[in-house]
């Protein structure tokens, strides 16, 4: 057997110390499902509603896939993986610790005047500031930071400076849940004229559709105002004119968008500048 790859080194420490990791390959994000596993069409993690590792080896559920497990990240499938890989993730929720990801100088600045000291990290563009504590994750919080924390990874970048202290309510009231919307003003906002002749020979092709579109804004890394209303655009091109698309079908994909941080003002304001766009 070949020696073991400095990653997996790294890995290893970071498991023994109890922080579930995870092989990352280039572009610094998650490898995809396998063939059997895309689109979570395994059932993702048994008997819970969340995406995560199924009974495949590989390393094919992102976030969900991290693992403390030694026996687990040396073995040949994750081995394979590690070959490819360009850095280690890891799981903060997991570890139960919180990520906040500065991303510039002045979401750094706000931070040394707005949050208790704790450890940090620097990054490529700004900082790391971890915590003790879970939350909910959720990007773009406030200009330049992002909240890492529960269903989320993070890049380990090294043991940091000083001491860690525990979560503080000023980091936790960042992320809000989202307001409620009454249905009839959703209806509203989202419904397509319709009216037209739909083209669908079966149910399963705009179920299909919706599927992948839940799928691509999911899979979003970056850019993801821009991938949540191209991909709002995409499903309105293809099932917006004949009246098929249903406020069921529609809240899937605001559930998805929601889940990556985008708020559900912003999801009404790209699916009406879709719906304008086409004219619909």
């Amino acid at each position: 057997m070949s020696p073991l790859p400095s990653l997996v080194h790294t890995a290893l420490s970071l498991a023994d110390a109890g922080v579930p990791v995870l092989p990352l390959r280039q572009g610094k994000v998650p490898f995809g499902n396998c063939p059997t596993c895309a689109d979570n069409a395994c059932g993702g993690r048994p008997n819970m509603k969340l995406p995560g590792p199924c009974y495949c080896p590989g390393v094919c559920h992102a976030w969900a896939a991290a693992t403390a497990d030694p026996a687990v990240i040396t073995s040949p499938p994750w081995r394979a993986a590690w070959d490819r890989a360009v850095c280690v993730g890891y799981h903060p929720g997991g570890a139960g610790l919180t990520v906040l990801d500065l991303d510039d100088a002045d979401a750094i600045a706000w931070a040394r005047t707005a949050l208790p000291a704790t450890r940090i990290v620097a990054t490529t563009r700004g900082e790391h500031w971890i915590y003790r504590g879970v939350m909910t994750s959720r990007n773009a919080v406030r200009p330049g930071v992002d909240v890492k924390s529960s269903m989320s990874y993070a890049r380990h970048l090294g043991p940091g400076t000083g001491r860690m202290t525990d979560l503080p309510d000023a980091v936790r009231t960042l992320v809000k849940p989202p307001a409620a919307r009454p249905a009839s003003r959703v209806v509203s906002v989202l419904a397509g004229r319709g009216g037209g002749e739909c083209p669908h020979r079966t149910p399963a092709y705009l179920e299909r559709g919706v599927a992948m579109a839940v799928q691509r804004i999911t899979d979003a890394r970056a850019a993801v105002h821009a991938t949540v209303y191209r991909t709002f655009l995409a499903v309105l091109s293809t099932h917006g004119r004949c009246g098929c698309l249903t406020e069921t079908h529609v809240a899937r994909l605001f559930t998805a968008a929601q889940a990556k941080g985008e708020s559900p003002r912003h999801c009404t304001d790209a699916w009406a500048n879709a719906l304008t766009t086409l004219g619909l």
